[in-house]
C-alpha cells in the first residue's frame, strides 16, 4: 500500500522547493514518486524535480483539479500499478482547488491501493496581506483542507506579515499544526501525520481552461521548429510558456534581466546559458536563481499573471537573447 500526501499551496508559496527538500531527505531504501500538475503547459516542475531520483509523472495545463479528473486518474493509476512506490507526493497547481483530488483519493476504489496521510499546505504569510490572493476561493480552501500548514519563506517576513500569520493562526488554524520554516525545509516525518481534517469543502466554481490540445510531447521542439509556445488561461490568471531545443543557449545577464523585469507576477524556468543551466524562480519582487549540475534536454520558461500580458513583445525580446541555436 502506498502512503500518499497532497502538497498544496498558492502560486509562489514554495511547493516545488519543499518537494525537492523532502525527496533529498527520504529514507534510504524507499521508492518515492511524484505526481505534479501546473497551471501552465510547459512543465517546469518536472524539469526541476527530474534530478531527485523519484518516479515522476507530469499532468500539464491545470487539469488535475478539474471536475472530470481523467488526467489525474490516469496518472495516479499508472504510478500506483506500474511503479508501486512506497510514498506518493501529489503537487497540484497553485491555482487548483483540493476538493476533487481529496474526494478521489478518499474513494473506496483506492482503499486497497493507498493510505492517505496528512495534507500539507504551503503558505507565504505575505499572501495574507494581498486582497487578490485572500479573495481567491482556491487559496482559502487549500488552507481549509490542510492538516498541516507550512508557513514558508520566514527569511522574507516583515512585521506586517508576522502579524497577519498570527491573526490567521488564531482565527482559522486553531487545532491544526502550523510549522514555520524557510526554503521549504521541513521534517519528512510530518508526512506520516494521520489525516484528521475531514471538513467538507464547498464545490469550487467551474473555471475555464484552454481547450486546445496540450500534451508535453506535443511541445517538444524539432528540426523544423527549435522552439514552441503554449498558452493557458483560467480562474482569472493567464500563462505563457516557451520550450527551446537543447542547442539553444541564452545570454546570462540578458536572460536574468528579462525574467526580473517581465511585467508579470510569476516567472519560473530552467534555461541553458553559456555557463551551464540555471533555474529561475520569481514571485513578485522575490527573485531566486540557482545553477544546476544536471542538464535537462531542453530549456523552458513560463510566465503567469492575473492580467493578460503582451506575450508577443516578451517573446521577441526573449528570442533576441539567444546566443546560438540550431533549427
Amino acid at each position: 500500500m502506498t502512503r500518499v500526501n497532497l502538497i498544496t499551496g498558492f502560486l509562489g508559496s514554495g511547493k516545488t522547493t519543499t518537494l525537492r527538500h523532502l525527496l533529498a531527505n527520504k529514507p534510504d531504501g524507499e521508492k518515492w514518486a511524484v505526481l505534479v500538475n501546473e497551471f501552465g503547459e510547459v512543465g517546469i516542475d518536472g524539469a526541476l524535480l527530474a534530478e531527485t531520483g523519484a518516479v515522476l509523472k507530469e499532468i500539464p495545463g491545470g487539469c488535475m483539479c478539474c471536475v472530470n479528473g481523467l488526467p489525474m486518474q490516469v496518472g495516479l493509476n499508472m504510478l500506483l500499478k506500474q511503479s508501486k512506490p512506497d510514498r506518493l507526493l501529489i503537487e497540484p497547481t497553485g491555482l487548483g482547488h483540493p476538493k476533487q483530488i481529496l474526494d478521489m483519493l478518499s474513494a473506496s476504489v483506492y482503499e486497497p491501493w493507498i493510505d492517505l496521510r496528512a495534507t500539507l499546505c504551503l503558505l507565504d504569510p505575505r499572501q495574507l496581506l494581498d486582497e487578490r490572493v485572500v479573495d481567491n476561493e482556491n487559496f482559502r480552501d487549500q488552507l481549509a483542507a490542510a492538516d498541516i500548514i507550512i508557513a514558508n519563506k520566514q527569511d522574507r517576513w516583515d512585521d506586517a506579515s508576522r502579524q497577519a500569520l498570527l491573526n490567521f493562526q488564531q482565527q482559522s488554524a486553531s487545532g491544526r499544526t502550523l510549522v514555520t520554516t524557510q526554503h521549504g525545509e521541513i521534517d519528512a516525518a510530518l508526512l506520516d501525520t494521520p489525516r484528521r481534517n475531514l471538513r467538507e469543502l464547498p464545490h469550487p466554481a467551474h473555471h475555464h481552461h484552454s481547450t486546445a490540445p496540450s500534451r508535453l510531447s506535443a511541445l517538444k521542439p524539432d528540426d523544423n521548429m527549435p522552439w514552441r509556445r503554449a498558452l493557458n488561461e483560467g480562474q482569472g490568471y493567464y500563462a505563457c510558456g516557451w520550450v527551446f531545443n537543447g542547442d539553444t543557449v541564452f545570454d546570462t545577464i540578458g536572460l536574468l534581466e528579462w525574467a526580473r523585469l517581465a511585467p508579470v507576477s510569476r516567472v519560473k524556468g530552467v534555461m541553458r546559458i553559456a555557463e551551464g543551466m540555471v533555474s529561475i524562480n520569481r514571485q513578485g519582487a522575490d527573485f531566486h536563481i540557482e545553477t544546476r549540475s544536471t542538464e535537462p534536454p531542453d530549456s523552458r520558461i513560463e510566465l503567469i499573471d492575473d492580467a493578460r500580458a503582451d506575450w508577443n513583445i516578451l517573446q521577441t525580446s526573449l528570442l533576441k537573447l539567444r546566443l546560438h541555436y540550431q533549427g
